[in-house]
């Protein structure tokens, strides 16, 4: 396995030989707060948004010909998954200078920069200022994006076509911040997102669906959780470019209080290695290698 690693931004693992058109990203299990990241909420409701244990789960893909990018930052701090104009300017010091598009989630404060933490517990005791948050787009944000997309385009300029899989986790049951819209619901084991079958092939989709419920998992394609930023900004499946985005339930595989793995972690590993396999052989078929 080959590594890189821009400081306190992202780390690659990648294979030691040929490399298959197949990505995977964990954009929110980076565990490295900055320096001047000075929440004024307690830190066990800060870490509940990380992805914890996620880019671990996927961490056999570059046995598998495949490559695995990681942020080092964490999402709450800035989340690589929004677009850097999905800011609210009204939760801004002084504003923000240049045109926004704030998403439903930065209405509630986890968009771009999140301000609220869950339970929707506020985040900082002050408005972050436009320089505060300029700085995390520019050192944290840009970067990582930049360095999917060169990924991404690398493997589709090598064989014609790149299968790309954002990986994520969900809290199993649902909150008053969840898109679900009623707290206390039970979520299923996985869910696939596809933007609504705008950013992969369906024969792409079928394919980690049929593996992943094969495992015995309820698997959902497109339930609440579509797919953000990551998976729209650098797909487009009618140039064989596919991307999509998976939740697991992480009530199958850590305690949500601790952060701990539970005894099930090993199989749900497993598991996600036999997908990375099936993807693996998938994109094999499909270009030829």
């Amino acid at each position: 396995m080959r590594e890189e690693r821009l400081e306190s931004v992202w780390h690659l693992a990648a294979p030691e030989g040929d490399r298959l058109p197949l990505v995977f990203d964990s954009p929110h299990s980076g565990l490295e707060y900055p320096t001047d990241f000075r929440p004024e909420a307690d830190m066990r409701r800060v870490r509940n948004a990380e992805d914890a244990h996620v880019d671990d789960l996927y961490g056999d893909a570059p046995d598998n010909g495949a490559m695995l990018l990681k942020a080092l930052f964490p999402r709450i701090y800035i989340d690589p998954n929004r677009a850097a104009d999905d800011l609210d300017p009204e939760q801004i010091d002084g504003g923000w200078p240049e045109p926004t598009h704030p998403g439903p989630k930065s209405k509630l404060g986890v968009g771009l920069v999140w301000v609220r933490t869950r339970p929707d517990i506020a985040l900082y005791d002050r408005k972050l200022t436009t320089a505060e948050i300029r700085h995390r787009i520019d050192t944290y944000h840009r970067p990582y994006h930049e360095k999917l997309k060169s990924l991404l385009d690398e493997a589709h300029a090598r064989s014609g076509a790149v299968w790309h899989v954002n990986c994520h986790s969900m809290p199993a049951i649902t909150d008053e911040m969840s898109p679900e819209g009623k707290p206390g619901l039970e979520r299923p084991d996985m869910i696939i997102g596809t933007q609504d079958g705008t950013t992969a092939g369906h024969k792409f989709t079928e394919r980690v669906q049929s593996t992943l419920a094969g495992f015995g998992y309820d698997v959902r394609v497109d339930e609440y959780f579509k797919g953000v930023e990551l998976i729209r900004a650098f797909s487009d499946p009618a140039a064989d470019r596919h991307s999509l985005q998976i939740e697991i339930n992480r009530g199958l595989f850590m305690n949500e209080e601790t952060g701990e793995r539970s005894q099930n972690y090993g199989t749900l590993r497993g598991h996600i290695t036999g997908l990375v396999e099936a993807l693996a052989g998938y994109t094999r078929e499909k270009t030829g290698g």
